[in-house]
C-alpha cells in the first residue's frame, strides 16, 4: 500500500517538474515576429508582399 501511494506521488510529482520545466522554457524563449524568422539575410526581396 505504501509503495502504491508512493508511487503514484513520484508520478505527479514528475508530471509537475515536466510542465514547470516547459513554463520556464517558453518565459525565456526570445520572441520572434513571423517577419524576422522568414526573412531573407541577403537582401533579397520578398515577393509575397507587393
Amino acid at each position: 500500500m505504501l509503495a502504491r501511494r508512493f508511487t503514484i506521488v513520484c508520478l505527479l510529482m514528475s508530471l509537475f517538474g515536466m510542465f514547470f520545466a516547459i513554463l520556464v522554457a517558453e518565459a525565456g524563449r526570445s520572441p520572434r515576429t513571423w517577419d524576422e524568422a522568414s526573412s531573407c539575410q541577403f537582401g533579397c526581396v520578398n515577393h509575397f508582399r507587393r
